[in-house]
């Protein structure tokens, strides 16, 4: 598996929770290189942590490595999301190497322009479901405690990574509706400023959608799904799940197909 790449994109990670899949992505930083890297948003999730506090040896590793990135010449462009929006107040500075911005363009190696943010600015434009508020609050919790009891008992009968989140927002027709709102709101935004695509994060589900010649592109999280949005030398762009069997989930759809609905990639 290609482990090279121009640029990558990660968001919520959620650092100092103990739903952050550190292990995975530590493992997935230590092994890629990239010109310029993304974080799109709730890297630390600041929210939580007021509450309580989960800041392990890996989370510590994970900032360590970033910060050796941005040092080694990797291009670190850090867009905070609303559970680290304290760090918005820095935009327009550098900090150990680190550029924070409060949005970004990106331009790919085949000339394309991408708008990056975080999301969380349409969640008043989308109207979110009883049910997508139910889990973004105690239900949420528990089906990640779950998500890490199961993937606990996967592991010592020597299955790989699995995402009881990923499937229940794949199969409950309330999630799809919502996510399928928020694709909508992400195109209809890089439509209107007038660029190629729109990546972004904050839903927590990876996938590719186009629509009126735009590209939308979720670099997906890495508490339930271990994603990552990368492109190419060549410019093109891929989705990539990280565990114990690292794989590609999906690459954009080709131009020829645009106007056409691909599958949303799923881990």
């Amino acid at each position: 598996m290609q482990t090279t790449f121009r640029s990558v994109f990660i968001s919520d990670v959620h650092l100092g929770t103990k739903s952050c899949q550190a292990i995975h992505l530590l493992d997935f930083l230590q092994t890629i290189k990239t010109d310029t890297l993304y974080l799109v948003g709730d890297i630390i999730d600041l929210q939580e942590m007021r509450h309580k506090a989960y800041f392990v040896d890996a989370h510590h590793r994970i900032v360590e490595h970033i910060l050796k990135m941005a040092k080694c010449g990797t291009k670190v462009i850090y867009i905070p999301g609303n559970h680290d929006a304290f760090f918005r107040q820095f935009a327009g500075q550098t900090l150990s190497g680190i550029e924070i911005k409060l949005n970004a363009r990106h331009k790919t190696a085949n000339g394309r322009t991408f708008h990056v943010s975080h999301g969380d600015e349409f969640d008043q434009m989308v109207k979110i479901s009883p049910l997508m508020l139910a889990i973004g609050d105690k239900a949420h919790g528990l089906m990640l405690s779950l998500n890490q009891w199961i993937n606990g008992v996967r592991r010592f009968i020597g299955l790989p990574y699995w995402s009881l989140a990923g499937y229940l927002k794949s199969h409950i027709s309330k999630a799809k509706e919502f996510i399928d709102r928020f694709e909508t709101a992400a195109i209809k935004s890089a439509k209107n400023q007038k660029v190629d695509g729109y990546i972004c994060g904050h839903i927590h589900f990876a996938s590719f959608q186009q629509k009126d010649n735009i590209l939308y592109c979720n670099d997906g999280d890495w508490v339930e799904h271990c994603t990552a949005l990368t492109e190419s030398a060549r410019g093109e762009m891929s989705l990539i799940h990280w565990s114990e069997n690292p794989r590609v989930l999906a690459t954009e759809p080709k131009e020829e197909n645009w106007g056409l609905s691909p599958q949303p990639a799923r881990s």
